[in-house]
């Protein structure tokens, strides 16, 4: 049994619960600059999902770094619950907490099928051993983030391998994680890579329900390069918004997309002609799902997709921080 959940046979009574959910993520997509884009004409696809369902705000009111942005987004607790606090202050999230592992149980791992296909590497994969060598410059960083625990967070331990010494911290966020979903790839990098998987595998599991993670990258990276009002930066939420439409026109061809919700959100916005996103809390969600009805948070993003689903929010343990953008709720003062 997964800890922390015990979820498997709760269903409710659902009209309309999808076979299928794509979550599409563009990484490092700035609200302000995406409403430029919409007004020009540049993103239909992702006009034409949300003119089937809607378009709201998401905030995301705590770091607006990756780990912690997608580590939100893809469970529905705080950092306070998963441990992932920045791009350094993170462990591992706990086991059974993401949406993977709760659809995996809920279903069952043989009539379900969980696919991550990811742009990124380091702040999403699962690189279970990093570790730095011996040299100078090694142990000098390793005192230096020992020495400040409260800022870095992570365990540093000292380890030997083939007689030599490491310094060793823990796995990403997604490395206890990944071991119970059917497909985890990441490090792609470009969006091209990632969409060409990404129709791959709906090829291949197109008789079996699923959800399926698209992270596409490309816009985060162009934004640290080329600067958030740059036209390598448009260029580059053109062509997330062109690998979404080959993705929906996949779903039409496989005659899957009217059993199918998407859902495309981002971790973090960008700073106002900047190229970083230290204070970048502004993001979005587009969706086909009629039912979505409100604004929210990263959080709300995984008990919509849960609930959606047909599972019993008040039966998963710990409590979901988030709650479902398909119902009314009003947050509390404090």
């Amino acid at each position: 049994m997964t800890a922390g959940i015990e979820i498997r046979g709760i269903i409710r009574s659902h009209a309309n619960r999808p076979r299928n959910i794509i979550l599409i993520g563009w990484d490092g997509v700035q609200r302000n600059h995406l409403k430029e884009c919409l007004a020009r004409g540049e993103v239909p696809n992702l006009a034409k999902l949300a003119s089937e369902g809607n378009l709201v705000a998401i905030d995301n009111p705590r770091s607006t770094e990756t780990k912690c942005g997608w580590t939100q987004v893809l469970t529905g607790y705080e950092p306070e619950v998963t441990y992932v606090y920045t791009i350094t202050n993170f462990h591992p999230i706990p086991r059974g907490y993401t949406i993977f592992e709760r659809l995996e149980q809920f279903f069952g791992p043989e009539n379900f099928v969980t696919a991550a296909i990811l742009g990124k590497q380091h702040h999403t994969g699962n690189e279970p051993l990093q570790r730095w060598d011996g040299s100078p410059r090694s142990i000098r960083d390793y005192r230096r983030k020992s020495a400040h625990p409260g800022l870095y967070g992570v365990e540093h331990k000292l380890v030997k391998v083939h007689g030599k010494e490491y310094f060793v911290k823990p796995g990403e966020p997604y490395y206890r994680s990944q071991e119970n979903m059917d497909v985890f790839i990441h490090g792609l990098h470009w969006d091209d890579l990632v969409g060409a998987k990404a129709l791959e595998l709906l090829e291949k599991y197109k008789d079996h329900p699923f959800f399926f993670f698209v992270l596409l990258a490309q816009v985060d990276w162009t934004g640290h390069r080329h600067g958030e009002n740059s036209k390598e930066y448009t260029d580059a939420i053109i062509l997330a918004d062109s690998w979404t439409g080959k993705i929906i026109d996949k779903l039409k061809e496989l005659n899957l997309y009217d059993k199918t919700l998407i859902y495309i959100t981002t971790d973090h916005g960008f700073g106002e002609n900047l190229s970083g996103h230290v204070d970048a809390p502004y993001g979005f969600l587009a969706t086909n799902d009629p039912k979505v009805m409100r604004r929210g948070f990263l959080t709300d993003i995984a008990a919509t997709i849960l609930d959606r689903f047909g599972i019993n929010l008040k039966k998963i343990q710990p409590s979901l921080d988030g709650h479902p953008l398909t119902k009314p709720y009003k947050p509390p003062r404090f």
